[in-house]
């Protein structure tokens, strides 16, 4: 069995240098799989079972230390820290540092440590992050004043020009200031074996531009390098941290009830039906259920939506969620690691597991991309002046140099992946998990669309509407089925026992037994009962009638004898027929609707909805049988299914995508999809498929728009019009624009 864990890797600006520690670390004999999240600086790794953690966290730091010296490496986890205010709190990895403003709008933000309601936050000087791109102790002067002295010293060697070796002297020294730090890591990394990287490829071109006397430009050229690396590594932190600011809504502490009183405690310590007290101002720190007090819930963190839900005795209250006006007291039903919060968390951290296809195409085209134009540029040095006659080797040379600046891919390396993270977390914010960068792309290709029916587009809270019944009175019919269906979780069986409305006592119920896609047979105060559907009574011959209903009949025999039926009645989701028509308008060719109501039900439904393809009183096996027939049918795109997640695993298993609706608590829902729709709202659906389309057009903007531009400049260069002041532009300037518009996913 394989051991799983996670770690921080703070510092890590490079994303080409992510990509190979990846590829290393995967080459581990003690790794199965790692994962590196460059969007969160973040980890994932599945070792062996019975190796040592420890060694493998060491080969792991010695792999990262080779290619980013500066990089921490340190398990990532929640770690419990000093006291504040003789109170215990939690320092979470989220947790805003000394250079952010805290989220909450609520929050004063004070230096140092600062608590409000159960939102708090210390500062840990160890915590921060030190590496050349974030700001350190000394601010933006005292951490860049190499490259400002060497900007100083490049602006008096251009004015003293005209002197001689006074303004070359000048120039190699603000050389030295700007790109020492660049010629030793190119040197370490020679040493290594890691040749074509950005600090090599520079070194080389400004070295050669020095050779051929090109001293301005050449010093010039490093400056504006390091200026742009240092703008992108702020961006890059800036995005960060705007995403993990959507991410900062996991509760810090607990408000444990214990023999003693109260006491504030860290959340992983607290019990499945341990007692906690939730204060106004407070975040849940774990799912349960109201034992006293009743009061408002802000959910947006959960599921977008702004609205606040009101909350009563007995009613479930989730993680996350903010206690927005009385104190409440519940009864814990999940532990931390378990919580529907901890639990959204980790899918969206290990959404980068699952790669998209134009990031894996991105990180396959760069291993091929750098090598071919440093061998091009070698051909460009060498080939024109054999061949051409009255051309310099110093014009080729140039021209050469400055395509090796060009050669570095870190626009597409960084952007690509960053846009995927920024798009799932975007999706986040509107309540819509996305648990991969594959089914974000995949959502764009969306041309077919099937829906069950009960529960997703149906609100799925039935009422008994009628009760038939045959030599049995109403009440005596209705309390067997609701014995026999008080076992059940199943929305119908739960608007039967809600109509009886009486005590039932489950010791009268014996041999019970779930008949998937039928029903239930158990012994209910001695007497053998079945209650299901129609199937049921025709494979048991019991001899009855088919109902034509429009809504869900419950059938019913005792002892071998049909003694009646319940009608269940479910009503449209108010949103529904405006998602159907909206998905129409992005462009879905085909909208189906599968359920196992009969089909004068299902046909209703459709009907009212404006879907034309519906097929009803279908069992589970049917509705993954006609989702492979429909998937077989179509000759491209991708097939989504969404369903409630509870009963229909199998065929969200099959799907191209699938989909669950209402997934708030739902554990079925979160480990069968591979998009949870927290919203119980199908127009949510329309917002993935459109957050999906959006994220795809910002990536093959940052793809065209950078290979574009490089093409371009080494066109340009390879004709004389380009200088190394175009390809330095083509480098850090376009990666710049890439990360920004990267950014723009974030906001869905």
């Amino acid at each position: 069995m394989a051991k799983k864990i996670k770690l921080s890797l703070k510092g890590l600006d490079c994303a080409n240098c992510a990509n190979k520690i990846e590829l290393k670390v995967n080459e581990l004999e003690e790794i199965n799989e790692a994962n590196l999240n460059f969007s969160l600086g973040t980890m994932a790794l599945s070792m062996l079972e019975g190796i040592n953690k420890e060694d493998v966290i060491n080969k792991i730091k010695k792999i990262v230390n080779d290619l980013e010296p500066h990089v921490v490496v340190s398990e990532y986890k929640i770690d419990k820290i000093k006291i504040v205010d003789n109170k215990d709190v939690i320092n979470h990895v989220y947790h805003v540092n000394k250079e952010q403003r805290c989220t909450d709008t609520k929050c004063s933000y004070l230096e140092g440590n600062h608590e409000h309601g159960n939102h708090n936050h210390s500062i840990d000087k160890e915590d921060e992050h030190v590496h050349s791109h974030e700001l350190k102790d000394g601010g933006v002067f005292k951490q860049n004043i190499s490259l400002i002295l060497a900007i100083i010293g490049y602006i008096i060697a251009t004015v003293l020009e005209d002197k001689g070796s006074v303004s070359t002297i000048l120039f190699l020294v603000s050389y030295t200031l700007a790109g020492g730090e660049i010629l030793m890591i190119a040197c370490r990394n020679i040493l290594k074996g890691e040749v074509f990287d950005e600090n090599f490829l520079m070194s080389v071109a400004t070295l050669g531009a020095l050779a051929i006397g090109e001293y301005p430009e050449a010093v010039a050229v490093m400056i504006f390098y390091q200026i742009g690396e240092a703008f992108q590594g702020y961006a890059v932190n800036h995005s960060r941290k705007s995403i993990t600011a959507l991410m900062n809504i996991r509760a810090d502490y607990a408000n444990l009830i214990t023999k003693s009183g109260e006491k504030k405690v860290n959340p992983e310590e607290v019990q499945v039906e341990d007692i906690i007290i939730i204060k106004p101002g407070e975040r849940v720190p774990l799912d349960g259920v109201v034992i006293d007090g009743s009061g408002s819930l802000d959910t947006s963190a959960l599921t977008g939506e702004s609205i606040p839900i009101e909350i009563n005795i007995n009613e479930e209250v989730l993680s996350g969620s903010i206690n927005l006006n009385s104190m409440i007291k519940i009864k814990v039903t999940k532990n931390f690691s378990e919580s529907t919060i901890s639990r959204i968390l980790e899918l969206v951290e290990n959404a980068s597991s699952k790669k998209a296809p134009t990031e894996k195409f991105i990180t396959k085209f760069c291993r091929y991309y750098t090598p071919i134009v440093v061998f091009s540029a070698v051909a460009v040095a060498l080939i024109p002046p054999l061949l051409i006659k009255d051309v310099t080797f110093s014009t080729w040379f140039y021209r050469a140099l400055s395509f090796l600046v060009v050669s570095c891919p870190c626009a597409l390396v960084v952007s690509v992946p960053l846009g995927l993270f920024s798009g799932i977390g975007g999706a986040s914010k509107k309540g819509i998990l996305i648990k991969g960068g594959n089914y974000l792309e995949a959502l764009k290709d969306v041309n077919t669309v099937v829906f069950d029916k009960t529960g997703t587009l149906t609100k799925g809270s039935f009422k008994v509407s009628e009760i038939n019944t045959i030599n049995i009175s109403k009440e005596e019919l209705l309390k067997f089925a609701a014995i026999g269906e008080s076992f059940s979780s199943h929305p119908i069986a739960k608007s039967i026992v809600n109509e009886y409305s009486q005590k039932i006592n489950k010791e009268e119920v014996e041999n019970y037994k779930e008949l998937s896609g039928y029903g239930i047979k158990a012994i209910i105060e001695g007497k053998e009962t079945l209650l299901g559907n129609y199937k049921l009574m025709k494979d048991n011959k019991i001899p009855c009638e088919e109902i034509d209903s429009i809504g869900t009949a419950v059938y019913i025999a005792i002892e071998g004898a049909y003694k009646g039926s319940i009608i269940i009645e479910d009503e449209v989701k108010k949103d529904s027929k405006e998602a159907i028509k909206q998905l129409k308008a992005l462009g879905i060719k085909k909208i189906v609707m599968l359920t196992g109501d009969n089909k004068k039900v299902a046909d209703k439904v459709g009907a009212e909805l404006g879907i034309e393809e519906v097929y009803g009183g279908l069992l589970p096996i049917d509705k993954v049988s006609k989702v492979e027939s429909l998937i077989e049918s179509k000759s491209k795109g991708k097939l989504i299914f969404v369903g409630d997640g509870i009963n229909d695993a199998p065929v969200l298993a099959r799907a191209d995508i699938g989909v669950a609706m209402g997934g708030m608590g739902s554990d079925a829902a979160i480990e069968a999809a591979d998009i949870v729709l927290m919203k119980d709202n199908p127009l949510s659906l329309v917002d993935a498929i459109k957050i999906g389309k959006k994220t795809s057009t910002i990536l093959w903007q940052n793809i065209i728009f950078s290979l574009g531009i490089k093409i371009g400049v080494l066109i340009l260069i390879s004709t004389g019009v380009a200088t190394m002041w175009e390809a330095v532009f083509a480098d850090v300037g376009v990666t710049l624009i890439a990360v920004l518009n990267s950014m723009r996913a974030l906001k869905q």
